[in-house]
Protein backbone atom coordinates (compact mmCIF):
# COMPACT_ATOMS: atom_id res chain seq x y z
CA UNK A 1 0.00 0.00 0.00
CA UNK A 2 1.37 3.35 -0.67
CA UNK A 3 2.69 5.92 1.88
CA UNK A 4 -0.02 8.31 1.59
CA UNK A 5 -2.89 5.50 1.99
CA UNK A 6 -0.84 3.72 5.24
CA UNK A 7 0.13 6.93 6.39
CA UNK A 8 -3.60 7.77 6.95
CA UNK A 9 -5.07 4.59 7.84
CA UNK A 10 -2.00 4.41 10.70
CA UNK A 11 -3.70 7.48 12.21
CA UNK A 12 -7.33 6.53 11.58
CA UNK A 13 -6.90 2.77 12.93
CA UNK A 14 -4.98 3.90 16.15
CA UNK A 15 -6.57 7.07 17.77
CA UNK A 16 -8.64 6.42 20.89
CA UNK A 17 -10.50 8.48 22.70
CA UNK A 18 -7.52 8.77 25.69
CA UNK A 19 -6.22 10.95 23.06
CA UNK A 20 -8.49 13.33 22.99
CA UNK A 21 -8.91 16.60 25.40
CA UNK A 22 -11.80 17.77 26.69
CA UNK A 23 -11.56 20.76 24.85
CA UNK A 24 -11.53 18.53 21.55
CA UNK A 25 -14.46 16.09 22.73
CA UNK A 26 -16.72 19.56 23.50
CA UNK A 27 -15.40 20.73 20.30
CA UNK A 28 -17.05 17.51 18.31
CA UNK A 29 -20.24 17.61 20.35
CA UNK A 30 -21.16 21.20 19.64
CA UNK A 31 -20.47 20.72 16.11
CA UNK A 32 -22.42 17.13 15.70
CA UNK A 33 -25.34 19.15 17.89
CA UNK A 34 -25.16 21.35 14.96
CA UNK A 35 -25.11 18.80 12.39
CA UNK A 36 -28.07 17.13 13.71
CA UNK A 37 -30.30 20.50 14.08
CA UNK A 38 -29.63 21.07 10.67
CA UNK A 39 -30.48 17.06 9.33
CA UNK A 40 -33.59 17.34 11.46
CA UNK A 41 -34.48 20.77 9.95
CA UNK A 42 -34.49 19.20 6.50
CA UNK A 43 -36.76 16.25 6.70
CA UNK A 44 -39.40 17.50 4.26
CA UNK A 45 -37.18 19.16 1.82
CA UNK A 46 -38.25 17.23 -1.77
CA UNK A 47 -34.64 15.77 -1.88
CA UNK A 48 -34.55 14.59 1.69
CA UNK A 49 -38.03 12.96 1.28
CA UNK A 50 -36.42 11.48 -2.18
CA UNK A 51 -33.25 9.51 0.26
CA UNK A 52 -35.94 8.75 2.54
CA UNK A 53 -38.44 6.89 -0.21
CA UNK A 54 -35.22 4.84 -1.51
CA UNK A 55 -33.90 3.99 1.73
CA UNK A 56 -37.49 2.91 2.76
CA UNK A 57 -37.39 -0.37 0.33
CA UNK A 58 -35.17 -2.31 2.57
CA UNK A 59 -36.62 -2.50 5.56
CA UNK A 60 -34.70 -4.30 8.85
CA UNK A 61 -35.80 -3.72 12.25
CA UNK A 62 -32.29 -4.10 13.47
CA UNK A 63 -30.69 -1.86 11.00
CA UNK A 64 -29.57 1.46 10.85
CA UNK A 65 -32.06 4.67 11.61
CA UNK A 66 -33.18 7.05 9.17
CA UNK A 67 -32.69 10.60 11.15
CA UNK A 68 -36.06 12.03 12.25
CA UNK A 69 -37.82 8.74 11.54
CA UNK A 70 -38.57 5.74 12.85
CA UNK A 71 -37.48 3.37 9.88
CA UNK A 72 -34.04 1.22 10.03
CA UNK A 73 -32.38 -0.03 6.71
CA UNK A 74 -28.83 -0.59 5.36
CA UNK A 75 -26.37 1.39 6.84
CA UNK A 76 -25.36 2.86 3.71
CA UNK A 77 -28.88 3.99 2.41
CA UNK A 78 -29.43 5.26 6.00
CA UNK A 79 -26.13 7.44 5.16
CA UNK A 80 -27.15 8.60 2.26
CA UNK A 81 -30.54 9.66 3.58
CA UNK A 82 -29.31 10.86 6.62
CA UNK A 83 -26.14 12.52 4.71
CA UNK A 84 -28.74 14.19 2.13
CA UNK A 85 -30.98 15.97 5.26
CA UNK A 86 -27.29 16.70 7.34
CA UNK A 87 -25.74 18.83 4.26
CA UNK A 88 -29.49 19.61 2.26
CA UNK A 89 -29.78 23.13 4.02
CA UNK A 90 -26.41 24.44 3.38
CA UNK A 91 -25.83 25.14 7.43
CA UNK A 92 -23.52 22.61 8.54
CA UNK A 93 -19.79 23.62 9.24
CA UNK A 94 -16.90 24.51 6.65
CA UNK A 95 -13.60 24.99 6.00
CA UNK A 96 -13.64 27.52 3.47
CA UNK A 97 -11.83 27.82 0.53
CA UNK A 98 -12.60 24.73 -0.81
CA UNK A 99 -12.55 22.68 2.11
CA UNK A 100 -16.29 21.99 1.83
CA UNK A 101 -18.14 21.03 4.74
CA UNK A 102 -16.74 18.19 6.88
CA UNK A 103 -19.49 17.64 9.26
CA UNK A 104 -20.80 15.50 6.14
CA UNK A 105 -18.96 12.63 7.88
CA UNK A 106 -20.60 12.39 10.38
CA UNK A 107 -23.28 10.39 8.00
CA UNK A 108 -20.95 7.87 7.58
CA UNK A 109 -19.41 7.74 10.86
CA UNK A 110 -23.10 7.39 12.66
CA UNK A 111 -24.11 4.52 10.30
CA UNK A 112 -21.08 2.70 11.21
CA UNK A 113 -21.69 3.43 14.90
CA UNK A 114 -25.67 1.72 15.10
CA UNK A 115 -24.43 -0.58 12.90
CA UNK A 116 -21.24 -1.84 15.00
CA UNK A 117 -23.42 -1.19 18.32
CA UNK A 118 -20.74 1.50 19.46
CA UNK A 119 -21.05 3.61 22.29
CA UNK A 120 -20.78 7.46 22.32
CA UNK A 121 -16.94 7.61 23.03
CA UNK A 122 -16.61 5.38 20.17
CA UNK A 123 -18.38 7.84 18.14
CA UNK A 124 -16.84 11.02 19.06
CA UNK A 125 -13.24 9.36 18.39
CA UNK A 126 -14.59 8.38 15.06
CA UNK A 127 -16.13 11.81 13.85
CA UNK A 128 -12.58 13.31 15.27
CA UNK A 129 -10.49 11.28 12.89
CA UNK A 130 -12.44 11.84 10.23
CA UNK A 131 -12.16 15.49 10.05
CA UNK A 132 -8.50 15.16 10.75
CA UNK A 133 -8.03 13.21 7.40
CA UNK A 134 -10.78 15.45 5.50
CA UNK A 135 -8.81 18.40 7.11
CA UNK A 136 -5.04 16.61 6.05
CA UNK A 137 -7.07 15.82 2.39
CA UNK A 138 -7.93 19.03 1.88
CA UNK A 139 -4.42 21.24 3.00
CA UNK A 140 -2.96 18.83 1.00
CA UNK A 141 -4.75 19.00 -2.93
CA UNK A 142 -7.38 21.06 -3.19
CA UNK A 143 -9.99 19.40 -5.47
CA UNK A 144 -11.94 22.36 -6.34
CA UNK A 145 -8.92 24.61 -8.27
CA UNK A 146 -8.55 21.24 -10.31
CA UNK A 147 -12.17 20.78 -11.43
CA UNK A 148 -13.16 18.28 -8.99
CA UNK A 149 -15.78 17.80 -5.72
CA UNK A 150 -15.09 19.01 -2.58
CA UNK A 151 -17.03 15.20 -1.64
CA UNK A 152 -14.08 13.16 -2.54
CA UNK A 153 -12.91 14.42 1.19
CA UNK A 154 -16.19 12.79 2.55
CA UNK A 155 -15.73 9.83 0.95
CA UNK A 156 -12.40 9.25 1.93
CA UNK A 157 -12.85 10.42 5.49
CA UNK A 158 -16.19 9.02 6.17
CA UNK A 159 -14.21 5.19 5.40
CA UNK A 160 -11.54 6.36 7.60
CA UNK A 161 -13.64 7.17 10.66
CA UNK A 162 -16.59 4.45 9.88
CA UNK A 163 -13.16 1.71 10.01
CA UNK A 164 -12.04 3.74 13.30
CA UNK A 165 -15.45 3.02 14.94
CA UNK A 166 -15.83 -0.64 13.73
CA UNK A 167 -12.37 -1.13 14.94
CA UNK A 168 -11.12 -2.31 12.01
CA UNK A 169 -6.81 -2.34 12.27
CA UNK A 170 -4.16 -0.78 9.78
CA UNK A 171 -4.64 -2.98 7.49
CA UNK A 172 -8.22 -3.49 6.59
CA UNK A 173 -8.05 0.44 6.66
CA UNK A 174 -5.68 1.30 4.04
CA UNK A 175 -7.80 -0.79 1.98
CA UNK A 176 -11.38 0.64 2.76
CA UNK A 177 -9.51 4.26 1.69
CA UNK A 178 -7.87 2.86 -1.38
CA UNK A 179 -11.92 2.08 -2.17
CA UNK A 180 -12.87 5.28 -1.34
CA UNK A 181 -10.04 6.96 -3.07
CA UNK A 182 -10.07 5.30 -6.65
CA UNK A 183 -14.57 5.39 -7.38
CA UNK A 184 -15.22 8.98 -5.92
CA UNK A 185 -13.50 11.58 -8.08
CA UNK A 186 -17.01 13.77 -8.44
CA UNK A 187 -17.11 16.59 -11.24
CA UNK A 188 -17.26 20.48 -9.54
CA UNK A 189 -20.10 21.40 -11.98
CA UNK A 190 -22.10 20.52 -9.55
CA UNK A 191 -21.63 24.17 -8.22
CA UNK A 192 -21.64 25.92 -11.03
CA UNK A 193 -24.62 27.71 -12.69
CA UNK A 194 -28.05 27.02 -11.90
CA UNK A 195 -27.33 24.46 -9.43
CA UNK A 196 -29.65 21.63 -9.20
CA UNK A 197 -30.82 19.74 -6.02
CA UNK A 198 -27.95 17.12 -6.62
CA UNK A 199 -25.85 20.30 -4.95
CA UNK A 200 -27.36 19.26 -1.34
CA UNK A 201 -27.23 15.30 -1.95
CA UNK A 202 -23.34 15.10 -3.38
CA UNK A 203 -22.27 15.15 -0.21
CA UNK A 204 -25.01 12.36 0.96
CA UNK A 205 -23.74 9.87 -2.16
CA UNK A 206 -20.30 10.51 -0.82
CA UNK A 207 -20.72 9.57 2.89
CA UNK A 208 -22.58 6.42 1.82
CA UNK A 209 -19.41 5.96 -0.75
CA UNK A 210 -17.12 5.79 2.26
CA UNK A 211 -18.92 3.65 4.35
CA UNK A 212 -19.71 0.99 1.99
CA UNK A 213 -16.00 0.87 1.41
CA UNK A 214 -15.07 0.67 4.95
CA UNK A 215 -18.06 -2.27 4.73
CA UNK A 216 -16.30 -4.15 1.51
CA UNK A 217 -12.60 -3.89 3.63
CA UNK A 218 -14.58 -5.41 6.86
CA UNK A 219 -15.63 -8.47 4.47
CA UNK A 220 -11.73 -8.49 3.17
CA UNK A 221 -12.43 -6.75 -0.03
CA UNK A 222 -8.63 -5.29 -1.57
CA UNK A 223 -8.48 -1.88 -2.91
CA UNK A 224 -5.80 -0.96 -5.72
CA UNK A 225 -2.35 -0.71 -3.62
CA UNK A 226 -1.31 2.61 -5.04
CA UNK A 227 -4.67 4.76 -5.20
CA UNK A 228 -3.00 7.98 -4.62
CA UNK A 229 0.92 7.51 -5.44
CA UNK A 230 0.59 5.18 -8.60
CA UNK A 231 0.61 5.49 -12.05
CA UNK A 232 -2.67 6.66 -12.93
CA UNK A 233 -3.00 7.40 -9.55
CA UNK A 234 -4.33 10.64 -7.74
CA UNK A 235 -1.40 12.39 -7.80
CA UNK A 236 -0.50 12.04 -11.54
CA UNK A 237 -4.32 13.08 -12.03
CA UNK A 238 -4.32 16.28 -9.97
CA UNK A 239 -0.45 16.92 -9.56
CA UNK A 240 1.77 16.45 -6.72
CA UNK A 241 0.69 16.64 -3.57
CA UNK A 242 1.96 15.24 0.32
CA UNK A 243 -0.19 14.55 3.15
CA UNK A 244 0.93 15.71 6.67
CA UNK A 245 2.25 13.50 9.36
CA UNK A 246 -0.91 13.17 11.04
CA UNK A 247 0.91 11.47 14.18
CA UNK A 248 2.89 14.59 14.74
CA UNK A 249 -0.26 16.81 14.99
CA UNK A 250 -0.33 15.17 19.02
CA UNK A 251 -3.12 16.35 20.67
CA UNK A 252 -3.71 19.04 18.28
CA UNK A 253 -6.82 18.66 16.46
CA UNK A 254 -8.54 20.17 13.30
CA UNK A 255 -12.05 19.45 14.29
CA UNK A 256 -11.88 23.17 16.24
CA UNK A 257 -10.93 24.91 13.40
CA UNK A 258 -14.23 24.09 11.29
CA UNK A 259 -16.41 27.13 11.18
CA UNK A 260 -19.89 27.15 11.98
CA UNK A 261 -22.92 28.93 10.87
CA UNK A 262 -25.12 31.53 12.40
CA UNK A 263 -27.21 31.26 9.04
CA UNK A 264 -28.45 28.51 6.89
CA UNK A 265 -26.60 30.19 3.62
CA UNK A 266 -23.33 29.53 1.82
CA UNK A 267 -20.28 30.16 4.35
CA UNK A 268 -18.97 33.08 2.06
CA UNK A 269 -22.34 34.87 2.43
CA UNK A 270 -21.90 34.93 6.03
CA UNK A 271 -20.03 38.33 6.03
CA UNK A 272 -21.81 39.87 3.55
CA UNK A 273 -25.25 38.98 5.19
CA UNK A 274 -24.14 40.48 8.80
CA UNK A 275 -23.05 43.65 6.75
CA UNK A 276 -25.96 43.90 4.50
CA UNK A 277 -28.14 43.55 8.14
CA UNK A 278 -26.05 46.33 10.13
CA UNK A 279 -26.67 48.45 6.96
CA UNK A 280 -30.16 47.79 6.80
CA UNK A 281 -30.89 49.52 10.64
CA UNK A 282 -29.61 52.15 9.01
CA UNK A 283 -31.29 53.03 5.45
CA UNK A 284 -34.65 51.81 4.30
CA UNK A 285 -34.30 48.99 1.03
CA UNK A 286 -36.69 51.87 -0.70
CA UNK A 287 -33.67 54.45 -0.49
CA UNK A 288 -30.55 52.72 -2.23
CA UNK A 289 -29.74 53.47 -5.26
CA UNK A 290 -27.00 51.43 -5.87
CA UNK A 291 -24.84 48.13 -3.73
CA UNK A 292 -21.26 47.48 -4.14
CA UNK A 293 -20.14 44.57 -1.92
CA UNK A 294 -16.24 44.22 -1.97
CA UNK A 295 -14.87 40.75 -1.00
CA UNK A 296 -12.17 38.17 -1.74
CA UNK A 297 -11.32 36.82 -4.95
CA UNK A 298 -12.60 33.01 -4.00
CA UNK A 299 -16.11 34.13 -2.53
CA UNK A 300 -16.04 36.66 -6.01
CA UNK A 301 -16.08 33.46 -7.92
CA UNK A 302 -17.85 30.86 -6.06
CA UNK A 303 -20.96 32.80 -5.04
CA UNK A 304 -20.64 36.37 -6.85
CA UNK A 305 -20.10 36.58 -10.30
CA UNK A 306 -22.75 34.34 -12.37
CA UNK A 307 -25.44 35.88 -14.47
CA UNK A 308 -27.82 33.38 -12.79
CA UNK A 309 -26.98 34.23 -9.12
CA UNK A 310 -28.76 37.85 -10.38
CA UNK A 311 -32.30 36.03 -10.60
CA UNK A 312 -31.61 32.35 -8.83
CA UNK A 313 -34.99 30.43 -9.72
CA UNK A 314 -34.17 27.58 -7.45
CA UNK A 315 -33.30 27.48 -3.49
CA UNK A 316 -29.71 25.29 -4.22
CA UNK A 317 -28.86 28.53 -6.45
CA UNK A 318 -30.48 30.95 -4.02
CA UNK A 319 -28.32 30.09 -1.18
CA UNK A 320 -25.20 30.04 -3.65
CA UNK A 321 -26.20 34.05 -4.25
CA UNK A 322 -24.75 37.09 -2.93
CA UNK A 323 -27.03 39.27 -4.68
CA UNK A 324 -29.95 37.46 -3.71
CA UNK A 325 -28.99 36.81 -0.10
CA UNK A 326 -27.97 40.83 0.38
CA UNK A 327 -30.94 42.41 -0.96
CA UNK A 328 -33.02 39.87 0.69
CA UNK A 329 -31.49 40.95 4.45
CA UNK A 330 -32.07 44.49 3.50
CA UNK A 331 -35.58 44.62 2.46
CA UNK A 332 -36.56 41.86 5.27
CA UNK A 333 -33.69 43.44 8.24
CA UNK A 334 -33.49 40.30 9.26
CA UNK A 335 -32.23 36.90 7.64
CA UNK A 336 -33.49 32.97 7.69
CA UNK A 337 -33.94 30.21 5.19
CA UNK A 338 -37.44 31.07 4.66
CA UNK A 339 -35.86 33.37 1.70
CA UNK A 340 -35.29 30.70 -0.05
CA UNK A 341 -39.15 29.78 -0.43
CA UNK A 342 -40.32 29.65 -3.68
CA UNK A 343 -43.22 32.69 -2.97
CA UNK A 344 -39.34 34.75 -1.86
CA UNK A 345 -37.76 33.58 -5.41
CA UNK A 346 -40.71 35.44 -6.99
CA UNK A 347 -40.67 38.42 -4.98
CA UNK A 348 -39.71 41.46 -7.57
CA UNK A 349 -38.70 43.68 -4.78
CA UNK A 350 -35.70 41.21 -4.16
CA UNK A 351 -34.90 41.35 -8.09
CA UNK A 352 -35.27 44.74 -8.39
CA UNK A 353 -32.66 45.56 -5.88
CA UNK A 354 -30.40 42.90 -6.82
CA UNK A 355 -30.08 44.42 -10.07
CA UNK A 356 -29.11 47.14 -8.61
CA UNK A 357 -26.12 45.28 -6.53
CA UNK A 358 -22.41 44.54 -7.72
CA UNK A 359 -19.95 42.31 -6.72
CA UNK A 360 -16.38 43.56 -7.21
CA UNK A 361 -12.98 42.02 -6.09
CA UNK A 362 -10.97 43.93 -3.49
CA UNK A 363 -7.34 42.53 -4.47
CA UNK A 364 -6.24 43.70 -0.63
CA UNK A 365 -9.25 41.32 0.45
CA UNK A 366 -7.91 38.73 -1.47
CA UNK A 367 -4.49 38.81 0.05
CA UNK A 368 -6.52 38.37 3.82
CA UNK A 369 -8.37 35.63 3.13
CA UNK A 370 -8.21 32.75 3.99
CA UNK A 371 -6.99 34.15 7.33
CA UNK A 372 -10.16 36.52 7.16
CA UNK A 373 -13.23 36.34 5.66
CA UNK A 374 -13.30 39.82 5.10
CA UNK A 375 -15.62 41.91 3.05
CA UNK A 376 -16.69 45.73 2.70
CA UNK A 377 -20.55 46.58 1.84
CA UNK A 378 -21.22 49.88 0.14
CA UNK A 379 -24.72 51.74 -0.36
CA UNK A 380 -25.23 54.95 -1.97
CA UNK A 381 -28.91 56.21 -1.47
CA UNK A 382 -30.84 57.79 -3.93
CA UNK A 383 -30.25 61.16 -1.96
CA UNK A 384 -26.04 60.58 -2.34
CA UNK A 385 -26.14 59.37 1.31
CA UNK A 386 -23.20 56.73 1.15
CA UNK A 387 -23.27 53.81 4.31
CA UNK A 388 -20.69 51.55 4.76
CA UNK A 389 -20.06 48.37 6.88
CA UNK A 390 -17.18 45.91 7.13
CA UNK A 391 -17.15 42.46 8.59
CA UNK A 392 -13.56 40.63 8.86
CA UNK A 393 -14.92 37.43 10.61
CA UNK A 394 -18.64 36.30 11.08
CA UNK A 395 -20.17 34.84 14.11
CA UNK A 396 -19.48 30.96 14.13
CA UNK A 397 -15.41 31.63 12.36
CA UNK A 398 -13.26 30.52 14.90
CA UNK A 399 -11.74 33.52 15.42
CA UNK A 400 -15.32 34.71 16.38
CA UNK A 401 -17.03 31.42 17.55
CA UNK A 402 -20.46 31.04 18.11
CA UNK A 403 -20.97 29.81 21.95
CA UNK A 404 -22.27 27.28 23.82
CA UNK A 405 -25.75 29.00 24.13
CA UNK A 406 -25.95 30.00 20.31
CA UNK A 407 -25.78 26.48 19.46
CA UNK A 408 -27.91 25.25 21.58
CA UNK A 409 -30.28 27.82 20.19
CA UNK A 410 -29.95 27.28 16.37
CA UNK A 411 -30.36 23.22 17.13
CA UNK A 412 -33.72 24.09 19.00
CA UNK A 413 -35.15 26.21 16.22
CA UNK A 414 -33.56 23.54 13.69
CA UNK A 415 -34.81 20.80 15.74
CA UNK A 416 -38.43 22.41 16.40
CA UNK A 417 -39.27 21.59 12.95
CA UNK A 418 -39.45 18.27 13.05
CA UNK A 419 -39.54 17.63 17.21
CA UNK A 420 -41.53 18.99 19.66
CA UNK A 421 -39.78 21.08 22.51
CA UNK A 422 -39.36 18.52 25.11
CA UNK A 423 -37.75 15.50 22.65
CA UNK A 424 -35.81 18.34 21.31
CA UNK A 425 -34.49 19.35 24.30
CA UNK A 426 -33.96 15.58 25.75
CA UNK A 427 -31.87 15.26 22.29
CA UNK A 428 -29.89 18.47 23.20
CA UNK A 429 -29.20 17.36 26.54
CA UNK A 430 -28.29 13.48 25.46
CA UNK A 431 -25.79 15.29 23.08
CA UNK A 432 -23.75 16.82 25.67
CA UNK A 433 -23.66 14.14 27.37
CA UNK A 434 -23.08 11.23 24.23
CA UNK A 435 -19.61 10.43 25.91
CA UNK A 436 -21.33 8.91 28.97
CA UNK A 437 -23.68 6.86 26.18
CA UNK A 438 -23.74 3.07 26.07
CA UNK A 439 -25.18 2.85 22.99
CA UNK A 440 -26.51 5.54 20.50
CA UNK A 441 -29.91 3.96 20.99
CA UNK A 442 -31.40 6.21 23.73
CA UNK A 443 -30.58 8.99 21.24
CA UNK A 444 -31.84 8.04 18.36
CA UNK A 445 -35.18 7.17 19.58
CA UNK A 446 -35.51 10.44 20.61
CA UNK A 447 -34.55 12.38 17.02
CA UNK A 448 -37.83 11.06 16.20
CA UNK A 449 -41.09 12.17 14.94
CA UNK A 450 -43.88 11.51 17.23
CA UNK A 451 -46.11 9.94 14.62
CA UNK A 452 -45.58 7.63 11.55
CA UNK A 453 -43.30 8.56 8.71
CA UNK A 454 -44.90 11.62 6.47
CA UNK A 455 -44.71 10.90 2.54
Amino acid sequence: MDTSISRLADFAAGLRFEHLAASVVHDCKRRLIDALGCGLAACDAPPSRIARRLAARVDLPDGVPVLGTRRRTLPELAAFANGVMIRYLDGNDTFPGGGGHPSDVMAAVLAAAQEAKADGRAAITAIVAAYEVYAALFRAVNMRERGLDHVFYTAVAGAAGACNVMGLDAGRTAQAIALAVTPNLALEATRRGALSEWKGCAAGNAARNGLFAALLAREGLTGPEQAIEGAHGLRELVGGFELPDLAARGADFRIGQAHLKRFLAEFHAQSPITAALELARKVSHADIARITLHTYHFAWSEVGHEPEKWRPTTRETADHSLPYMISAALIDGDFSDAVFEPERLADERIHALAARLTVEEDLDLSARFPAFVPCRLEIVTHGGMRHVATVDYPRGHAANPMDDAEVEGKFLRLAGRRLDEASARRALDMLWRLDAGKTLEELWSVLTIGAEERP
